[in-house]
C-alpha cells in the first residue's frame, strides 16, 4: 500500500451530487489497472481524500480536483523470487502468472534437460527427469528481466527462470530430496 496524489476531473454533470463518493469512483476508474512508473501497476484504490477546493476552468465547467489516496500495487523487480501459476503452456515456454501481470518462463529456463512440449495438452516433460509442467501447477520463480509496459500494463514482458536450487515444483524438490538421501544411504 502506497499513498498517492493526483488530479482528477470530476464533470459537470456529477455537480451536485456527493463529491466524496464521486471522487473515489473516479480514483477508481481511472487509477485502477494503470501502471505508474515509480509504484507499478495500481491493483486496488481506497481512503480517497478530496484535498482543499477543487478548481474550475473557464470553458470546461468540470471540477479539477486534487486528491489523495491509498493505492494497492504489485511492482515486479528484477531478482525477486516469486510464486506464480502456469496458464498456458506455448511451444516455447510457459505463461505464468504473478500476482495480477503475466510472465513468460521460457522452456530453456526450466530444467537441466530436454523439454518435450505438448501443446495440445498443455503439459511439457522432461526427456530424462520425467518431471511434468502442466496448466494450474504452482511453481517458485526468480524473475531475470522485466520491461514494464506504463501505457498498455498487460503488454508488459517479464521473464522467470526455475534453473537455480530451491525454484520449480515443490514436487521436484521433493523427488531431488529423495533421490539425494537415497544415493547418501549408499
Amino acid at each position: 500500500m502506497v499513498k498517492m496524489e493526483n488530479t482528477i476531473r470530476i464533470p459537470p454533470s456529477m455537480i451536485g451530487e456527493d463529491l466524496d463518493e464521486v471522487s473515489s469512483k473516479i480514483v477508481r476508474e481511472t487509477f485502477e489497472g494503470t501502471m505508474d512508473k515509480e509504484y507499478g501497476l495500481i491493483v486496488l484504490t481506497r481512503n480517497v481524500k478530496r484535498i482543499g477546493e477543487g478548481n474550475i476552468l473557464h470553458g470546461d465547467g468540470a471540477i479539477y480536483q486534487k486528491v489523495e489516496f491509498e493505492a494497492l500495487t504489485f511492482k515486479p523487480e528484477l531478482h525477486e523470487v516469486v510464486d506464480a501459476i502456469v496458464c498456458d503452456i506455448v511451444e516455447f515456454g510457459a505463461f505464468c502468472h504473478i500476482g495480477p501481470l503475466d510472465a513468460l518462463l521460457h522452456k530453456s529456463q526450466i530444467m537441466d534437460d530436454k523439454i518435450l512440449v505438448d501443446v495440445e495438452n498443455k503439459r511439457m516433460e522432461g526427456k530424462e527427469t520425467k518431471k511434468t509442467l502442466k496448466v494450474g501447477d504452482k511453481i517458485r520463480v526468480r524473475i531475470v528481466t522485466v520491461s514494464l509496459n506504463e501505457m498498455n500494463p498487460r503488454e508488459s514482458k517479464i521473464g522467470l527462470t526455475m534453473r537455480q536450487p530451491g525454484l520449480g515444483k515443490e514436487e521436484w524438490k521433493e523427488m531431488e530430496k529423495k533421490k539425494k538421501e537415497k544415493e547418501g544411504g549408499k
